[in-house]
């Protein structure tokens, strides 16, 4: 029996973005922008940042970032040091039990 827990909204973490891998980052780019309703917010040669309007989507080479899934969290820093990263934000990286990358953002650098 699994069982149902509601919190208020305003204490969950947000869900920034989902990094999936691409072979190429400019032709990922023009294929996303040019199929949906999406802004660029970063781009360069390796890595992009896309924003929709419920999440933003990274497109990631693998040899610079690791797929994974990044939330905002208040403690970030709890689980590791801060990286500050070219477009001013701060995270640290981190495996849940699956071995899963999860990127922990502070959300005081978005």
């Amino acid at each position: 029996m699994s069982s149902t827990i509601t919190a208020d909204p305003t204490t969950l973490d947000n869900l920034h973005h989902i990094a999936i891998s691409v072979k190429d980052v400019g032709q990922a780019v023009e294929w996303y922008t040019s199929t949906f309703k999406c802004e660029v917010a970063y781009h360069d040669s390796t890595w992009a940042l896309l924003k929709f309007g419920n999440l933003s989507l990274a497109l990631v080479i693998p040899e610079q970032h690791p797929p994974h899934i990044a939330f905002t969290n208040d403690r970030a820093a709890d689980f590791g040091p801060l990286k500050p990263h070219r477009d001013g934000t701060r995270s640290c990286y981190i495996q849940d039990p699956s071995g899963n990358a999860v990127e922990l953002m502070d959300p005081t650098s978005l």
